[in-house]
């Protein structure tokens, strides 16, 4: 583009890109390039600024399209790049600014002519602009047919092998985009890909070797955040003559963002600035997260699904079985403690999904820590602010809460941790109250906002299986978790008798008119009864197994007996129904041989004793509670 570029608004009037573009072929020899990369505009910040950018250079790269066949002008361009590459590493340790710059704008064209060449035509067209040379119009060489594959291998050599310095900040950002742009020919087919480029060059050939190396790269990019570089640290002061600031930074910045725009986003109500905070973290973590979900190639697995399936904590000396491939070892208490901060983009959330479905020895390792709390208090803020956050946020916060609630000792230990003054919970003071206690908070508040707005049977079902496989070892409920669970119990009973009378008021108006459909209440009856039969289960499972370490759930069920009467007798409640009945008549007996005008801690003194006169084999161990997996 020439040291002479300022504008956005000048490209496609620039000489340098309309040479490289045209119908002149450039050797890869000539001095062209140095004064092509040598360009110097002030970066886009916002998807405006990048959706101006694209508009304006997207006549330079049609053309370039049109005439490449002949020119071959777009494989010279990638061979400049991947000459200069060679020397990257050396010119980051002496210090070669003007190289490093250079060799970055030549990354950042390629990026952004790439973008185009993805959008607007098919993988075999685009492979063919790989292969064009300056010969004789539309030839080419067999020769040059792995030029893609030598781009790919030369961007994961310049993503682990070059080290992250000031200097090389940028190049790194770049190197990482790009290959995102690459990968986002997915999007523009219908149909699942098998045998796309990305599986013949990614998974397998000399790309392959590199599988391990880079997932533990991009895993260490996300854990360490590495913020980028003050202004003037690596860029040249600016030229006065040039009318502009020489491309640093913000290309790295300016790529995030176009990446982010040209994939659709990460989320309809995602924040940009802690994303943009590391740019490079980012795009790794996108990248990561781009890679583990390819799907298998016809005639293998995806290597880097395998590998972060495998790897290990640096401190497990045991060694990998022979049988796993593309194997490594990471800090996992860095990797943990990365996690914790990061569950505000729900990239790092389903970074968090991942690896807890996938890889069993971060599982392991994550349900071992006695700091549980630094982990589940992010999901649980994500679920609490369910109106901020977009539908997937909130449900891979759901199925994390899910996964880690089917281990039993997660479900003993969160009710031994005791936090003070939750101060994003807004609807009561919670000076002190257990982590077990606040997780049934945040999940019955939103399942009585999904009532209330989204009404998503989904939601509803995954929010009660983690309820569910919580329940036989709830302990020392907080009171007003326990209020809460008997109030969604009754705000569940109002909507089955609302139902219920909608239904029969129907049947009536039926009998008058044939003419008339009928909404179909008995579907939603249904619904609303499978909905209280999991409560009730809840309920059940919490008394049979712990009613001795939760005077408030007993209390709480005592205050609103007489909700559960109409279920007493009701056919698809009677048998879940025989223990709470038996310990709702227990304990209402024990209150009333004890007088009237009983105060809130005479009642719960008289409820401790009575869970010790109450004979255990009385209570009836209910099955096996029915819920979905977490995986």
């Amino acid at each position: 583009m020439g040291s002479n570029s300022s504008r956005i608004g000048d490209l496609p009037k620039n000489e340098y890109l309309k040479k490289l573009s045209g119908t002149e072929s450039v050797s890869e020899n000539d001095p062209f390039w140095n004064q092509l990369l040598s360009f110097s505009f002030p970066a886009p910040t916002s998807s405006t600024e990048l959706k101006l950018l694209e508009e304006a250079t997207i006549s330079v790269c049609r053309s370039l399209v049109e005439n490449n066949p002949r020119t071959g002008n777009f494989g010279a361009l990638i061979k400049v790049f991947l000459s200069r590459t060679k020397e990257l590493k050396l010119s980051a340790e002496c210090q070669n600014h003007i190289f490093i710059w250079q060799t970055h704008n030549a990354l950042f064209i390629i990026c952004c002519l790439l973008k185009v060449f993805i959008c607007e035509m098919s993988e075999e067209e685009l492979q063919l602009h790989f292969t064009y040379e300056d010969k004789s119009p539309g030839s080419y060489s067999s020769d040059s047919e792995d030029l893609l594959e030598e781009l790919l291998c030369c961007l994961m050599q310049l993503i682990t092998d070059i080290p992250l310095l000031d200097i090389t900040y940028e190049i790194s950002v770049e190197a990482v985009s790009t290959m995102v742009v690459f990968l986002s020919c997915q999007l523009f087919h219908k149909e699942v890909l098998r045998q796309s480029i990305s599986h013949k060059y990614l998974m397998q050939g000399r790309c392959l070797p590199y599988t391990s190396k880079l997932v533990k790269t991009l895993l260490y990019n996300f854990i360490r955040q590495e913020k980028p570089p003050p202004p003037g640290a690596h860029v040249f002061p600016q030229q006065s003559e040039a009318g502009g600031l020489l491309y640093g930074l913000a290309s790295g910045v300016a790529t995030g963002l176009w990446t982010v725009f040209t994939l659709g986003g990460v989320g309809s109500k995602a924040a940009a600035t802690p994303e943009l905070s590391s740019p490079l973290a980012n795009q790794s973590l996108l990248l990561l997260l781009v890679l583990a979900n390819l799907t298998d190639a016809a005639d293998a697995p995806n290597p880097y699904k395998q590998a972060i399936m495998s790897f290990k904590n640096t401190q497990d000396s045991s060694p990998f079985p022979s049988s796993v491939p593309h194997a490594f070892q990471i800090n996992f208490n860095s990797l943990y403690t990365a996690l914790c901060e990061q569950q505000t983009s729900d990239q790092a959330t389903l970074l968090l999904y991942t690896l807890l479905h996938q890889n069993s020895n971060v599982r392991t390792y994550m349900l071992a820590r006695t700091d549980m709390e630094n982990l589940v208090l992010p999901i649980l803020e994500i679920l609490y602010h369910v109106e901020e956050r977009n539908s997937h946020h909130v449900y891979m916060a759901l199925i994390i809460l899910l996964i880690l609630t089917e281990d039993d000792g997660f479900n003993r230990s969160i009710h031994e941790v005791i936090l003070k003054n939750i101060t994003w919970y807004s609807e009561r003071v919670l000076t002190e109250i257990s982590l077990g206690s606040l997780l049934i908070l945040v999940v019955i508040r939103t399942i009585q906002y999904n009532m209330t707005r989204t009404r998503d049977k989904y939601l509803h079902t995954n929010c009660l299986a983690a309820l569910a496989n919580m329940s036989a070892q709830f302990r020392s409920l907080h009171q007003y978790a326990a209020q809460r669970i008997i109030s969604l119990f009754s705000l569940l009973s109002k909507k089955h008798n609302k139902v219920l009378e909608q239904a029969t008021q129907s049947l009536r108006g039926s009998l008058s008119s044939n003419d008339t459909p009928l909404p179909d209440y008995a579907q939603d009856l249904n619904v609303i009864e499978e909905v209280i039969r999991m409560m009730l289960e809840i309920i059940n499972s919490c008394l049979t197994n712990s009613l001795h370490h939760n005077p408030n759930l007993v209390y709480a069920l005592l205050y609103k007996r007489d909700l559960f009467e109409q279920f007493r007798t009701h056919p698809s409640f009677q048998d879940i129904m025989q223990n709470i009945d038996l310990v709702i008549t227990f304990f209402s007996s024990r209150l009333l041989q004890a007088g009237a005008e009983l105060s809130v801690e005479r009642v719960l003194e008289i409820i401790k004793q009575g869970v010790v006169a109450l004979p255990k084999d009385r209570l009836k161990v209910p099955a096996a509670l029915s819920q979905p997996s977490g995986k």
